[in-house]
């Protein structure tokens, strides 16, 4: 076969797997939008009830730590008030903000889908051992992800809000936040959780490349610590306290990922053995 003919078959195949990969994009694009769409017109219950339900004492996350101290006989962590109030100084800025707002929970809702669809796209190039590895990768991924964005809106982020809105420089300056600061402090928050908790799944798939080992991540577990307070700091509100509500979890992520690629190393093991016998 000439040389110029192999090299457009070739070409060709390339384009094809362009042609695939956008109209799966597309389609994940096209569930982000369905749900987008469905949080903007339902803005009493994105806005009212979900996005701005931290900021009230009526919160599920308050009550329960009320509830609590009840049990403890100490007030200690119950939280009956939040001395803050939301503007909007911008004229476009509740607007824009829900526009914004709307796609977030779009990407939020559609991120399953939207990660089997990509997977879909990556599953063929693999080699079956791999792909054997793999099963189960949408479920675990969208799992993790939607534990990490409950945690993220549940745990971080009420008790970041109530830091912040207790922290004064001095009492004569009052808390006043811009409705673009509020929703933007609780979207990090939450999509960070929801990213950062995918590290069990980033050190199975490099334990199974050969990149990491637990000796390996039990030798720099140390070093792990800093890198945790580094990107929880990236990744939070400019406080430490977020810093560290986000960093213990991740810790404890750490420790279930050398446990991971133990089991890891240990099942590749068990298989060589296994053809050496044959």
């Amino acid at each position: 076969m000439p040389l110029d003919q192999i090299e457009e078959e070739v070409e060709m195949s390339f384009l094809d797997h362009l042609e695939e990969l956008r109209w799966h994009l597309i389609r994940s694009l096209g569930a982000i939008m369905v749900f987008a769409v469905a949080a903007f017109f339902a803005k009493n219950l994105v806005f009212h009830t979900i996005l701005l339900g931290p900021s009230r004492i009526d919160f599920w996350t308050y009550e329960m730590l009320c509830r609590l101290s009840e049990i403890l006989k100490s007030e200690a962590l119950c939280i009956d008030e939040l001395p803050f109030i939301i503007q909007s100084r911008k004229m476009t800025g509740q607007f824009s903000m829900h526009v914004t707002s709307s796609f977030v929970v779009g990407i939020i809702c559609a991120f399953p889908y939207a990660f089997w669809e990509i997977w879909r796209f990556i599953k063929p190039g693999l080699y079956p051992t791999e792909r054997k590895a793999a099963r189960g990768a949408t479920f675990f991924v969208s799992f993790l992800f939607i534990i990490g964005v409950l945690f993220g809106y549940f745990v971080v982020t009420p008790i970041s809000i109530n830091f912040l809105s207790n922290y004064q420089l001095d009492p004569s300056i009052l808390n006043e936040f811009d409705i673009i600061s509020y929703i933007s402090t609780v979207i990090t928050l939450v999509l960070a959780c929801g990213i950062l908790f995918q590290l069990p799944i980033v050190v199975y798939f490099l334990t199974r490349a050969g990149l990491i080992t637990p000796e390996i991540m039990r030798t720099y577990r140390k070093h792990a610590i800093i890198v945790i307070l580094i990107l929880g700091a990236m990744l939070t509100p400019p406080d430490p306290f977020s810093q560290i509500l986000i960093a213990m979890p991740l810790f404890g992520l750490y420790q279930v990922s050398i446990f991971i690629s133990a089991r890891v190393i240990k099942k590749e093991q068990s298989t060589e053995l296994q053809k050496v016998d044959e």
